[in-house]
């Protein structure tokens, strides 16, 4: 099997667990050498040890990217270490749910600052290298794939401050795309329905339940399914680019 990625270095966001993980993983499949970053260092550690035991390297990240210093340190730690950066995977978030009346204000700043404020800080930083490789082999292109979702097409009750920020993802992904095309370096946002991670158990029980009443009996998306649509949109030839997929379970009207 051909690795598509071979000679280029990846970082993703939110790599603990969920689709930041899984996403590492197929990667890493690809030949990417790939920067796992997130605040868990214990499986950030482990992951990392997974891809090499496959054959593969990785580095372990720990960083908390909801300040701009902290962002540019693991963006600089990676290219430091593996020697370049060709793809960026913004997948950090948190998702609270609840009515906005009375909402504790802390879960619409945490959201914020982790969401919005955290992928903008880290694309930021990792602008000027990836442009620096769009230039040079392998690939000659570039890759920022911003994670999204569903909510951030359409706002539901219960969601305000959680659409708003996925919103706030869709509109800078689209205006960076602008600005970055000419250098060859592609931004795309991806948009997934319900997917069965861990992202919900964040929430209050009450406002789990109120989740799967709402979703009813079906079969929903699991992190690999995720991973597999930025190992898509990243192994396309270098004049194609995806700016925008919508990724729903089936069953999910």
């Amino acid at each position: 099997m051909t690795r598509r990625l071979e000679g280029t270095v990846a970082l993703v966001t939110g790599a603990s667990s969920g689709i930041g993980h899984a996403t590492a993983l197929e990667l890493a499949r690809e030949g990417a050498s790939v920067a796992v970053v997130g605040r868990r260092e214990d499986r950030l550690t482990d992951l990392a040890a997974e891809i090499t035991g496959a054959g593969g390297k990785a580095l372990a990240v720990p960083a908390d990217i909801t300040t701009a210093q902290t962002a540019a340190e693991a963006v600089e730690r990676t290219v430091e270490n593996l020697g370049r950066l060709d793809i960026l995977v913004n997948n950090a978030g948190l998702m609270l749910l609840g009515p906005a009346p009375g909402a504790d204000l802390n879960d619409w700043r945490r959201m914020i600052d982790i969401n919005l404020m955290g992928l903008m800080y880290t694309a930021h930083a990792a602008v000027p290298h990836l442009v620096k490789a769009a230039a040079e082999q392998p690939r000659q292109v570039a890759d920022i794939v911003n994670i999204g979702s569903l909510a951030g097409r359409n706002a539901y009750a219960m969601s305000a401050v959680y659409s708003a920020t996925k919103f706030g993802v869709g509109a800078f992904s689209e205006a960076l795309r602008q600005e970055l095309a000419r250098q060859h370096v592609r931004v795309s946002v991806v948009e997934p329905g319900s997917v069965d991670t861990e992202l919900r158990t964040h929430n209050p029980d009450v406002i789990q339940q109120h989740i799967v009443a709402a979703l009813g009996d079906i079969d929903r998306l699991q992190s690999r399914d995720i991973a597999d649509t930025v190992g898509y949109i990243v192994t396309r030839p270098r004049h194609v680019a995806v700016a925008e997929l919508l990724v729903r379970p089936t069953e999910q009207v």
